[in-house]
């Protein structure tokens, strides 16, 4: 169903895109850091595209810089810089045929959840996760389980086991502060995976993303296929920074549920919950509370729409460090009875 982007080898060279937000323009060291990172630690050669560190640049103009590397032939994957909140108004000016013809992996998640619904809209496959900005850049250096995640997205065919985290963090330093350069949010003991219903093995192609984007996909419902479609999949959920509420989790979901969708997925991974900002910093017993109220929700719609559907929630990906790098549109195993997820690379 899907066209599997090909493997690159050390030397080749990657598009870096500003598809959201440009942040670069305004945290340009970072932004180096992560660019020396990519060519230093990853063997591949950065390209900027016109509209990288152009903030506030019209839609169409980055629509033309993501057609511009899915038609150079030199260009061998694409990364996104960074999210943001108006992705969605790119996606109408994209003609499909450069990204069919030479279908690329794209590494992006949050707001680039909508490029990747719209690339497996037209059988596409890409990769949810990966950022410059903030796992390239990280202060502390490159994170071994991100960086093994992206390494084997890049440059190996075969499985990687997603497996569960000692440390992790969802805080974050900011990157006014020079310090950030240098240093990361202490990790905290991980809270873990949970598993419900884990009683069968699923095996399929996964959609899916950022919760509060894909709210707004099925609002716009330009790139959303019947439902039939997403028959059998995996469904991919996790929320962002502006941390919904886990009334409003429920209620994207039950609109999901409404329209028929929510009932086509028999496995559902949800992401480990973001639960503070630095900005408006939560104690970590809120931080607990949130993620508990949130997963009470999903397994409320769940409920309502699909009682039988296996759920892990707290895997690491998404708007979390460490992050796993998941294939969107490609393949994973859930496995219940063996508490295993896999991603087929």
């Amino acid at each position: 169903m899907f066209r599997t982007p090909p493997k690159l080898s050390p030397g080749d060279r990657v598009a870096v895109v500003s598809p959201s937000f440009a942040a670069p323009a305004e945290f340009p060291d970072l932004h180096e850091q992560a660019m020396r990172r990519l060519r230093d630690d990853l063997g591949l050669v950065p390209v900027e595209f016109p509209t990288t560190r152009q903030l506030g640049a019209p839609a169409a103009d980055r629509a033309r810089d993501l057609m511009a590397a899915y038609a150079d032939p030199a260009i061998r994957a694409v990364l996104a810089t960074i999210g943001g909140d108006d992705q969605i108004t790119v996606l109408p000016h994209l003609d499909p045929a450069p990204f069919v013809a030479d279908p690329k992996p794209f590494f992006g998640y949050s707001d680039n959840t909508n490029l990747l619904i719209w690339l497996w809209h037209h059988g596409v496959a890409a990769y949810h996760g990966g950022s410059m900005m903030v796992h390239l850049a990280r202060g502390a250096g490159l994170h071994p389980v991100s960086t093994e995640s992206l390494r084997a997205a890049l440059f190996t065919v075969g499985d990687l086991d997603i497996h569960p985290v000692e440390e992790f963090s969802d805080e974050e330093l900011s990157w006014r502060d020079p310090a950030s350069l240098t240093a990361s949010a202490p990790p905290v003991p991980s809270p873990g995976w949970v598993w419900h219903r884990p009683e069968r093995v699923v095996t399929a192609p996964t959609w899916g993303g950022n919760l509060e984007i894909l709210h707004w996909q099925l609002a716009a419902d330009r790139w959303i296929r019947p439902v039939d479609d997403y028959a059998g999949c995996v469904l991919l959920l996790e929320t962002s920074e502006e941390m919904p509420s886990a009334e409003e989790v429920f209620r994207m979901l039950r609109n999901a549920g409404e329209r028929g969708l929510l009932q086509q997925f028999p496995a559902i991974l949800v992401g480990a919950a973001k639960a503070t900002v630095f900005s408006a910093p939560h104690p970590p017993q809120e931080r607990a509370k949130y993620r508990d109220d949130q997963r009470a929700a999903v397994l409320r719609a769940l409920a309502a729409y699909h009682p039988d559907a296996m759920v892990v929630f707290g895997v690491d990906f998404g708007h979390t460090d460490p992050q796993w790098i998941l294939p969107h549109g490609g393949t994973i195993t859930v496995d219940g009875p063996a508490r295993r997820i896999t991603a087929h690379l």
